[in-house]
């Protein structure tokens, strides 16, 4: 058997340094490859922690005037196009965020999720409006 230390031998240091150095490099990638992926997934949670503490609950209640997202047709371009229906009447509360409205023009009813309602809040009134006259300044 030959040893190391002879010239001709099969496991000179010239051949054995790069595959050490080659597992060494794979090992290194490897550990970063790890720690990407945790710091990645530590940042997923904390962006979602962040997203879910924004959202806000909708709390109706039966009898209260909402608005209904229209959602289904859309020939019209953006800014042409109403975004809301209505007004609806809440009916019932359902579980998990189900509410059954009414509406106002049709006296149907439907069930529809809350994340598809706003708040109805009526427009200005225009009942004490007081109207003042105008006059040029004299010079």
């Amino acid at each position: 058997m030959k040893f190391p230390d002879e010239p001709d031998s099969l496991c000179t240091l010239s051949i054995i340094e790069p595959i050490v150095q080659a597992v060494f490099e794979l090992d290194c990638q490897n550990k970063l490859e790890e720690d990407f992926l945790e710091n990645l997934e530590i940042e997923d949670k904390e962006t979602k922690v962040f997203h879910v503490a924004r959202i806000s609950k909708k709390n109706f209640t039966v009898g209260q005037k909402v608005l209904l997202q229209h959602s289904k047709l859309k020939f019209f371009p953006g800014k042409l196009r109403s975004r809301w229906l209505g007004p609806h009447v809440i009916t019932k509360n359902f579980a998990h965020g189900a509410v059954e409205i009414q509406s106002l023009k049709t006296n149907n009813t439907f069930k529809v999720n809350d994340h598809q309602l706003k708040e109805y809040r009526k427009g200005f009134q225009t009942e004490h409006v007081e109207i003042m006259d105008l006059e040029d300044p004299i010079l």
